[in-house]
């Protein structure tokens, strides 16, 4: 299996890191709203990452990983320019629809501000109106502002202290938008999924379509092994090839979040199990360094 170098890195907090990966036939495929699946090495698991950017004239992918599992700590400690993934696939899932609004909201909270970027540029090459609504933790949590209000013809910051923009959730930013746009056509969220129907339910009552990005537990991406599904309405979709944008009005979120937390034993002993091994590790050059000193 090819090697896909990293050739730069960012870390934006001490949680949450960029990498960008040279991969030149993927940045031609990739469309917003796509995802690729990542392997570390060889006995690593497969994880699905949206991907936050693409650079089509450098050939890189870019992805945004907040270090909260096994994977993605390894990853923070391994994964440095020069470098290299041992498993890419993608682009994935259906690309987000070329949408037609004259005026949009792109929502993005906590990590899904970064994948939210490359929809809103798309939505403004197409012609829309957009207004960015991103948000964080606090100030120092915030990355990519300049890049947003680039591609924003208006940009709406919040925190939940207060430190930076507006003190609230992205759903103030929503209805301060709503409320100065009362002809918004359409509003699109990235993010948590309790954030994701914090938006949907903000949106309902002015009937503005909505749409999210669902992050159900994925393996394969093709469809075959059926842990993402998700139910939208009376039916059931999957994620990886239905998806990953539904129709946030129809999306049962207390089915998505119920699965989310499916693993959680397992993911904690996996997570335990790799720090116990880090920490032996450590220990272990710890007193050879000590030995050869002497």
């Amino acid at each position: 299996m090819a090697n896909f170098q990293i050739v730069a890195r960012e870390d934006f907090s001490a949680v949450t890191y960029l990498l960008e990966v040279h991969h030149p036939m993927m940045a031609r495929a990739a469309q917003p709203g796509q995802f690729v699946i990542v392997m570390l090495n060889e006995q690593g698991e497969r994880i699905p990452l949206t991907i936050a950017d693409f650079d089509r004239n450098k050939g890189t992918i870019t992805l945004v990983i907040q270090a909260v599992g096994k994977t993605t700590r390894q990853m923070q400690q391994e994964c440095r320019v020069g470098t290299a993934l041992y498993g890419l696939v993608g682009p994935m899932g259906i690309p987000s629809p070329l949408s037609h609004a004259r005026k949009a909201i792109c929502v993005g909270g906590g990590l899904g501000v970064a994948p939210i970027f490359p929809q809103a540029r798309a939505m403004k090459e197409n012609g829309a109106y957009v207004i960015g609504v991103v948000g964080f933790r606090n100030k120092e949590l915030v990355f990519w502002e300049d890049k947003f209000r680039a591609v924003c013809d208006e940009f709406i910051i919040c925190t939940d202290d207060g430190s930076a923009g507006i003190k609230g959730l992205v759903t103030t930013g929503i209805e301060q938008a709503i409320a100065a746009h009362p002809d918004i056509d359409e509003v699109i969220a990235i993010g948590p999924p309790i954030m994701m129907r914090g938006c949907a339910e903000a949106t309902r009552p002015h009937g503005i379509k909505t749409m999210v990005s669902l992050n159900p537990v994925m393996v394969d991406g093709t469809g075959m092994c059926g842990g993402c599904r998700v139910k939208i309405g009376n039916q059931v979709k999957f994620a990886c090839v239905d998806g990953p944008d539904f129709d946030g009005h129809q999306v049962d979120f207390d089915d998505l979040m119920t699965r989310l937390r499916r693993y959680t034993k397992e993911e904690r002993m996996a997570l335990d199990h790799w720090e116990a091994s880090c920490r032996m590790h450590t220990a272990i050059n710890t007193a050879v360094d000590t030995t050869t000193n002497r």
